[in-house]
């Protein structure tokens, strides 16, 4: 079983348990642990980036953007937290106890998140690393598979859905398909169709019939943006 790191500054592991309902109502605490999670944060990005660019040498920058992300949000650290038993050991209001903040997954992962910034001041980057090492392998190559498990199934997807989903999401507004060229005989015709979102062309892409083409369009999209 993994243990929560002992620091020999008290006054920072204090610190880093201690939320701002209980300053709230302890008016002789002066400070609460969020500046130690707002460093916590950055400690946990760049250690988080180091452990994956080691482990997986064959993703690619925006691979290992995703997979950090999923390592180290809310759900994620709060999962960590439980494991730990930082909720029991969370200094909190008589409000936020009675509100369900032992297990609230914001508080357990904002409170980890401190910890990792008192660890860091206490210790260094070094003690840091070595703490978190076993908690990001607990769950990387599962976080990786589910990952990968998402992207197969998304490029399963029809192009046209999948770019109008992102467009939709990006500018709140459909993408405009236009067939810009017809050439060959009737009986062979290839068309040629671009796709654009705010006047700016986001693919071109041909085929035998304008289906076709404005299907290949948006494949041509999708390459462009990263996500095919």
């Amino acid at each position: 079983m993994l243990n929560l790191p002992q620091l020999k500054n008290q006054q920072l592991w204090l610190c880093a348990l201690t939320h701002r309902s209980y300053v709230n109502e302890h008016l002789e605490i002066k400070e609460h642990n969020e500046r130690l999670e707002f460093l916590g944060d950055a400690v946990l990005a760049f250690v988080a980036g180091e452990f994956l660019y080691q482990r997986y040498p064959h993703l690619s920058e925006a691979q290992l953007s995703r997979l950090r992300a999923r390592l180290v949000d809310e759900t994620q650290l709060a999962k960590f937290a439980v494991q730990l038993g930082i909720g029991q050991l969370m200094r909190l209001g008589k409000g936020a106890i009675k509100d369900g903040g032992r297990e609230n997954p914001a508080l357990l992962s904002d409170t980890f998140e401190a910890i990792i910034g008192a660890y860091f001041l206490d210790a260094g980057i070094d003690a840091v690393r070595e703490f978190v090492r076993p908690l990001f392998q607990s769950v990387a190559d599962i976080l990786m598979v589910a990952q990968s498990e998402i992207l197969t199934s998304e490029k399963l997807l029809d192009p046209k859905n999948r770019f109008q989903q992102w467009t939709l999401a990006n500018f709140t507004q459909n993408p405009e398909y236009v067939i810009i060229e017809e050439s060959g005989p009737d009986h062979a015709k290839e068309f040629t169709a671009q796709v654009k979102v705010q006047g700016i062309v986001y693919g071109i892409g041909r085929g035998r019939r304008k289906q076709e083409a404005t299907k290949t369009a948006a494949e041509a999209a999708l390459k462009k943006i990263g996500l095919f």
